[in-house]
C-alpha cells in the first residue's frame, strides 16, 4: 500500500448502513412511480403522492368505502367519475372485474403520470374547470361524480363545483373540508355525512363527506 492510498477517506460502518438505506428507499419510491414493476398499478398508492401538488391519498379502508358507494349509486351500468380523487378511481378498478363493472369509468387529474390509465384517464386543470369538454365529454355524461378538490378554498371549490355540474346526471359525492360545508351546500346542495374519510398520511384538517342524494354514508 502507497503512502497516499493511507488518505483514502474511509466510511464507517453506521454510514454505510445508513446509505443503503437510502438507496433501497429511494428505489422502492421510483418503482412505485413506475407501472411497469408495480405488483398492481390499481392499488391504492401504486403511484407515490407528490405533495407540491397537494396529493393525499385516502387509506385502503376509506378508498374501498367510497368507491362501492359509487358503484351502488351508479348501480349495474352505470356510469363514474373521480375528479381529483385517483385513490378512489383505482380501488374502483380493484373491486370490478373486466366485465362486471361500471359501464364506465373515468379518472380527471392534473398528474399526467395518471395518463397510464388509458382512455379513462382524462387531464384535469381545476383553473380551467370545462377544458375538458373539448375532448368530446358531453354535459350529463356520468350518473355520479366524486370530487375531491386539490385545495380548501373558496376560488378551488368554486371551479371543481362548475366541473362536477356539467359532468354529472344528478348525484354528487364531495370530499373536502368541513370548513367548505356551507360554500358546498350552496353551491352544490349537498349534506353533511357521518361518515368521516381517512387518509394515510394523519392531515391537520378536518375532512368530510357530503352528498346530495339519500345515502348510507349519512347514517354511518
Amino acid at each position: 500500500m502507497s503512502d497516499s492510498d493511507d488518505d483514502i477517506p474511509t466510511l464507517s460502518a453506521h454510514t454505510l448502513s445508513a446509505l443503503r438505506e437510502f438507496y433501497e428507499e429511494s428505489r422502492s419510491e421510483n418503482s412505485r412511480d413506475d407501472p411497469s414493476t408495480a405488483a398492481d398499478h390499481f392499488t391504492v398508492g401504486a403511484l407515490s403522492e407528490d405533495w407540491s401538488m397537494s396529493q393525499f391519498w385516502y387509506t385502503d379502508d376509506t378508498a374501498t368505502r367510497l368507491a362501492e358507494e359509487l358503484l351502488l349509486q351508479a348501480g349495474g351500468g352505470g356510469r363514474i367519475a373521480c375528479v381529483s380523487a385517483p385513490s378512489v378511481y383505482q380501488k374502483l378498478k380493484q373491486l370490478c372485474g373486466p366485465d362486471d363493472g361500471p359501464a364506465a369509468m373515468a379518472v380527471l387529474e392534473y398528474d399526467r403520470r395518471f395518463a397510464i390509465y388509458g382512455d379513462d384517464f382524462i387531464f384535469y386543470d381545476y383553473n380551467h374547470p370545462l377544458a375538458f369538454a373539448e375532448r368530446g365529454v358531453a354535459p350529463g355524461s356520468f350518473d355520479v361524480v366524486l370530487a375531491d378538490p386539490p385545495y380548501l378554498s373558496e376560488e378551488c371549490l368554486t371551479k371543481v363545483a362548475q366541473t362536477v355540474k356539467y359532468l354529472t346526471k344528478g348525484k354528487v359525492l364531495l370530499c373536502t373540508g368541513a370548513i367548505m360545508e356551507n360554500l358546498a351546500k350552496d353551491l352544490l346542495d349537498v349534506k353533511v355525512c357521518h361518515f368521516l374519510p381517512q387518509h394515510e398520511r394523519n392531515l391537520s384538517n378536518d375532512f368530510r363527506c357530503f352528498v346530495n342524494y339519500p345515502s348510507p354514508l349519512l347514517s354511518r
